[in-house]
């Protein structure tokens, strides 16, 4: 089979971002890994089956990694609540993990309920001797309570102990709202506490997390959280940085039993397969949701979510994700809601090659040959005068104008383009993110095209919540035009990103042989960027390349 064949029938992505842990040559499926990494989690036994190690190992396995269930306590509970709560002796954990320590040395460790301050201990002295010579990371479910009611799970010593042992180790925290006011010693409701996901997540990073991901599926007190199940990521790693709201359509299901668990369990899995923080709570945010739609009764209470590996090739679970805390207003909502409930992308209608050059002088003569987008890219340099990139892209625009079957793409300079008369844009991740928030309505309202890069899973997502004309998918293969930290996609990552991006997707990066335009093409891209290449061969040869990819 060739590449690009297999890269077409391979339903995974891979980490975007180097990681010890990223395989060298992405796994064809997970479920098939002969060595899958190992995560730890320390949790209570739930007697009902629904949540706690039930629902982590449940989790865990559809990401095909290895679940080590460490038990802290034992519950008495069914669906409709939990009776009681049987904290284990701090001996009896301590011989857990340690035990496990000898032979199955865990990437990730993760804890649900912890039930005693001895838990917090034994988990911090055994934590510390494992990160003496390996990287191992922390993610806290801080389970305080349960949604169904019932026995007490946490008391003040214990919230102490988690404040002043466990977040200052942590990589990442995911509490949900109630949870997040209780750890910073706030009461529900109190005049003066901050009642902002953001501002929680911002106070709880102060206390030691990387990253902390306030959960809002059981949260549906504003409009937007009615129609919309809404999680806020706050990520600081020193390899990327994401804030946003994590969006996916509000489910009606009752049975939700073990949401909880499931998230923090399937982002220590993504964590363990080497994605970055921000990809690994895209991950879990697509796992959990495809869980809760297909979760079941069992009992009369609120039945499990029923996590499955199909999740991760499923276009309807793939997010949207804010450029920070952008207004939870009616437009921004109406946006998500189209972007996420639209049908997949069909191919554009012009598909085929795309060409990038710094040069407006060349436009003309790549336009008679034949190429249907350019894109003007002009980088500032030191010394360039404002007048002459204005002259620059005006003539650009004039010259298009003379093509009508020919679009033209303004890199960067948006508001010379517009005042121009472009009629396309294409602005990258970090551009858009410095725009103010008028900046950015102006251009969703002035009707241009809008082209948008992304690199990664987060990054995806948050172009998904502009409902862009398209979204480019970059380096597919190595590239030396830009100093990026990212490493090459991938037929591999192209495919999944034409499956789940829901737009039509722009192959970028590297395509310096016919060979490669071929196979960008059969993985489904509706356009190949050609930048280096154009000076390497004529059109017919590109052209040739591309049509050899039906």
């Amino acid at each position: 089979m060739s590449e690009a064949a297999t890269a077409t029938a391979r339903l995974y992505p891979h980490p975007s971002l180097p990681s010890p842990w990223a395989a060298e040559q992405p796994l064809a499926d997970w479920l098939q890994d002969p060595a899958p990494p190992v995560i730890w989690s320390l949790a209570g036994h739930d007697s009902g089956g629904g949540a706690g190690l039930s629902a982590d190992t449940r989790a865990a396995a559809a990401f095909g990694v290895h679940l080590c269930p460490v038990l802290a306590a034992v519950t008495a509970q069914n669906s409709q609540g939990v009776a009681a709560v049987y904290p284990l002796p701090a001996a009896q954990i301590r011989a857990q993990l340690q035990t496990l320590a000898q032979d199955l040395a865990p990437r990730v460790i993760k804890t649900g309920l912890l039930a005693s301050v001895a838990a917090v201990q034994a988990l911090c002295e055994q934590l510390d001797a494992l990160r003496r010579d390996r990287t191992v990371l922390l993610i806290i479910d801080p389970v305080l309570g349960a949604t169904a009611g019932g026995a007490a799970f946490c008391d003040e010593a214990l919230l102490q102990a988690y404040r002043e042992q466990l977040l200052p180790r942590c990589d990442l925290l995911t509490p949900n709202r109630r949870e997040a006011e209780r750890l910073l010693g706030l009461s529900a409701g109190d005049p003066g506490s901050p009642d902002s996901p953001p501002v929680l997540a911002a106070a709880l990073r102060e206390l030691g997390p990387r990253a902390v991901c306030i959960t809002g599926g059981d949260d549906a007190a504003a409009p937007a959280q009615r129609e919309l199940a809404l999680d806020w990521i706050d990520v600081q790693a020193p390899d990327h940085q994401a804030q946003g709201w994590l969006a996916l359509p509000r489910l009606p299901s009752r049975h939700h039993h073990g949401t909880g668990c499931s998230f923090a369990s399937s982002a220590a899995a993504a964590l363990a397969r080497g994605f970055p923080l921000a990809d690994a709570l895209v991950l879990a945010k697509m796992a959990t949701w495809s869980a809760l739609r297909d979760g079941h009764a069992a009992g009369a209470g609120a039945g499990p979510v029923r996590a499955t590996p199909g999740f991760i090739a499923d276009p309807r679970a793939m997010p949207v994700l804010s450029f920070g805390a952008e207004p939870l207003n009616a437009g921004t909502v109406q946006r998500w809601r189209q972007a996420l409930l639209a049908a997949p992308a069909a191919q554009a209608p012009e598909m085929g090659l795309y060409a990038i050059t710094e040069n407006p002088q060349r436009l003309t003569a790549l336009a008679e040959a034949g190429y249907t987008q350019l894109q003007l890219r002009i980088k500032s340099r030191p010394g360039s005068s404002e007048a002459a990139l204005r002259q620059a892209i005006a003539s650009a625009v004039q010259a298009a104008a003379n093509h009508p079957r020919t679009t033209l793409w303004i890199n960067d300079h948006w508001q010379l383009a517009l005042q121009a008369g472009a009629r396309a844009l294409h602005l990258g991740q970090e551009d858009w993110s410095a725009l103010a928030a008028d900046q950015r309505q102006q251009i969703l309202d002035s009707g241009v095209h809008l082209g948008i890069s992304s690199h990664s899973l987060w990054e995806l997502a948050r172009a998904r919540s502009l409902a862009p004309h398209y979204i480019a998918c970059g380096p597919v293969w190595a590239t030396v035009t830009k100093d990026m930290p990212w490493r090459p996609q991938g037929l591999d990552n192209l495919a999944w990103w034409v499956r789940m991006a829901g737009r039509p997707v722009v192959a970028i990066g590297g395509i310096t042989e016919a060979e490669r335009v071929t196979e960008a093409r059969r993985a489904g891209a509706a356009y190949a960027c050609l930048v280096r290449a154009l000076e390497q061969a004529d059109a017919a040869h590109w052209q040739a390349a591309w049509e050899a990819g039906l």
